[in-house]
């Protein structure tokens, strides 16, 4: 397993459409087995392929407190919506040290293939259909800044330059 380096917003390809996986092979495994690696290491609840710069329907997520087996969605798609709304904090992987009110479904229904290519349903609420949402969000180009402000969102993007120029190995020479 390896780490993948995390696309930084406003990085471009983090507004890269994803496309189906067309086949759940080894290559697919492997990908699978890094993002959870990844994500887990930058202690996150879910991560999109399109975050590691890979533009592929797939999610993992594990929103457990005790780090139970994670779900792995490839080519997901939400089935369903509850009507009623929910607003939380959110933060993302890819806006590090960012968090904000969004309004998401408060439950969705979701069906996806798994690990192994096996088709699944299932229902999320809370957390898990927060991340659900925001991760499917990744798959279409579109990060939670989005949903908010367009002056908040130009200060975020502001702060995640500066703090990407601070960090460049260039940074402090001159």
């Amino acid at each position: 397993m390896a780490l993948l380096p995390i696309l930084r917003y406003p990085d471009p390809r983090l507004h890269t459409v994803a496309k189906p996986v067309a086949e759940v092979d080894a290559r697919i495994q492997r990908l699978v087995d890094d993002m959870l690696e990844t994500m887990a290491q930058a202690d996150g609840v879910g991560l999109a392929a399109t975050q590691v710069d890979v533009h592929l329907r797939l999610i993992v997520i594990d929103t457990s407190e005790g780090r139970d087996p994670p779900r792995v969605l490839i080519n997901p798609e939400i089935t369903a919506r509850s009507a009623e709304m929910q607003t939380s904090d959110e933060g993302c992987l890819s806006v590090p040290t960012i968090y904000d009110q969004v309004q998401r479904h408060a439950r969705v229904s979701v069906r996806a293939q798994d690990r192994d290519g096996q088709w699944q349903n299932f229902d999320a609420e809370g957390l898990a259909a927060v991340c659900v949402q925001h991760e499917m969000d990744h798959l279409l180009g579109k990060v939670f800044v989005e949903y908010l402000s367009p002056l908040k969102r130009e200060r975020i993007k502001t702060k995640m330059l500066k703090k990407t120029r601070d960090e460049s190995p260039r940074a402090g020479r001159r």
